[in-house]
């Protein structure tokens, strides 16, 4: 699948992977200083963003289109920053074509599986009929009915657009990532994996925890895992000084 991206800069080449219901304008503005030290890459996955949609909906396929993205570009020694779900797609890749990658780092997700825990905000989703809300308030409105958190509503409602004048619809595909969430959760295989790898995980949030530091090292045998603090699950958002600079320490 051709993937829609964003180019910016130059050097060694760096791709950036949100994560689930997210798109590329989430990192637009780490990108751009990412951007003046490498040629920056921020894509939107598949059923995401302004990339296509398909019924395929897992690791493989995902890993697969970030192949065929490096392929396309012709880039070599690629260096990957993955979030959450994009986290789990680069994981996949480092499996899949090491060959390919320079270095990776996962942002707040581990290569576990985890339980199925976004029923309230596909419930919230799911509950905005777009032949009844025809604004991006009676949108909020809606959803603040199953989200109340300020900043999680906000990121979700990023996904409006307009289809045509009046219409509004999401630009995630919301059915099949509904029917794909246990894929979305699943762990990926035990494949080992030697690619150097950081692990950066928030503080505030439980997405890895140090009961799973033995299992991400037996995994990714060079792997550090370091803990940005004063932040959540995104981390990148809320300490994005001490994420960048943690990130860059690590690629050069």
């Amino acid at each position: 699948m051709k993937l829609n991206y964003k180019r910016e800069g130059s050097g060694e080449p760096l791709i950036i992977v949100h994560g689930l219901f997210g798109n590329l304008d989430n990192w637009q503005t780490l990108g751009k200083k990412f951007a003046e030290k490498y040629d920056t890459i921020i894509v939107d996955q598949r059923n995401h963003g302004h990339s296509p949609h398909d019924d395929v909906f897992n690791y493989d396929v995902m890993a697969e289109d970030l192949i065929e993205l490096i392929n396309d570009l012709n880039l070599k020694n690629v260096n990957i920053i993955g979030h959450s779900m994009g986290g789990k797609a680069t994981m996949r890749l480092a499996q899949l074509r090491p060959d390919l990658l320079h270095k990776i780092v996962i942002v707040d997700i581990g290569p576990k599986g985890y339980p199925i825990h976004h029923d309230t905000i596909l419930e919230g989703l799911h509950a905005i009929d777009f032949d009844v809300v025809k604004t991006r308030s009676a949108a909020d409105e809606v959803i603040s009915k199953y989200i109340s958190a300020p900043d999680v509503k906000m990121f979700l409602l990023k996904n409006l657009y307009w289809k045509e004048k009046g219409q509004l619809d999401w630009r995630i595909n919301l059915p099949v990532i509904s029917d794909n969430m246990e894929k979305i959760v699943a762990a990926i295989p035990k494949d080992i994996v030697g690619t150097p790898t950081l692990f950066i995980r928030g503080e505030k949030s439980n997405y890895i925890v140090e009961e799973d530091y033995n299992e991400i090292f037996n995994q990714f045998i060079n792997s550090d895992i370091e803990t940005i603090y004063n932040a959540g699950h995104w981390i990148h958002a809320e300490n994005p000084f001490d994420f960048y600079q943690l990130v860059i320490d690590f690629l050069d």
